[in-house]
């Protein structure tokens, strides 16, 4: 299958895009190695200062040793950081580097279907199809207001049923009073002679003449007093 794949750029293709992937992961095998080294210098440098503490007083020479030793590995152990520090920066740069290329790739496919959605869709279409929108719209709404306004039958007199509606009320009103017994108060006001409607009428007015005249009087005894 790989030879297939080479005959057609496959596999050049695939391993471009494998390119980024093993360098990073054989930069992080580097780095994982020079660790190891830092932590193994750094324990070889403890052990050569307890040796040169221990022969300070006693053995000068072995103290001299232990020391150069430790200062060698000092240097090793520099080198090592140094070199630590400048994998990371390496393993950071291809992984940015590749974010921003699959980043890229992702926004090139984003682009390439919002273009095969649209397809031929464009704004003067869409104008044009809310035009027809619009015009439909407008045509039910006449249509419907063409269908209520037109009322089947001849019209009906609302006077005329308004009065019917009054004769019947009355017509109950009437019946009820019989049936106990009673006159409608509408007959004995309208049986009443006029004479006797504006004395009563005129009992109120009266009244309030009392009234304002024994308020007065009333008065009048407590300013004499």
């Amino acid at each position: 299958m790989s030879g297939v794949w080479g005959w057609f750029g496959g596999g050049a293709a695939q391993k471009k895009k494998d390119s980024p992937k093993n360098a990073i992961l054989g930069l992080r095998a580097q780095l994982d190695m020079l660790q190891k080294r830092e932590k193994h210098l750094m324990t070889q440098m403890d052990e050569q200062d307890a040796i040169a503490r221990k022969n300070v007083n006693t053995n000068k020479n072995a103290a001299k040793a232990a020391l150069r030793r430790k200062k060698g590995h000092e240097h090793s152990l520099e080198q090592t950081v140094s070199q630590i520090g400048t994998l990371e920066q390496q393993i950071n740069a291809i992984e940015s580097a590749n974010i921003n290329r699959e980043t890229l790739a992702a926004m090139e496919r984003a682009g390439e279907a919002m273009k095969s959605i649209h397809g031929k869709l464009t704004p003067e279409k869409v104008d044009e199809t809310m035009d027809k929108l619009r015009e439909q719209n407008a045509l039910s709404e006449e249509i419907v207001a063409a269908i209520t306004s037109n009322h089947i039958g001849e019209p009906l007199d609302e006077e005329e049923l308004e009065d019917e509606l009054e004769a019947l009320q009355q017509e109950q009103l009437d019946k009820k009073m019989l049936d106990s017994g009673s006159v409608p108060v509408s007959d004995v006001v309208h049986r009443m002679p006029a004479v006797a409607n504006q004395e009563i009428q005129s009992k109120p007015s009266a009244i309030e003449e009392d009234d304002e005249e024994a308020e007065l009087r009333k008065l009048q005894a407590e300013m004499a007093m």
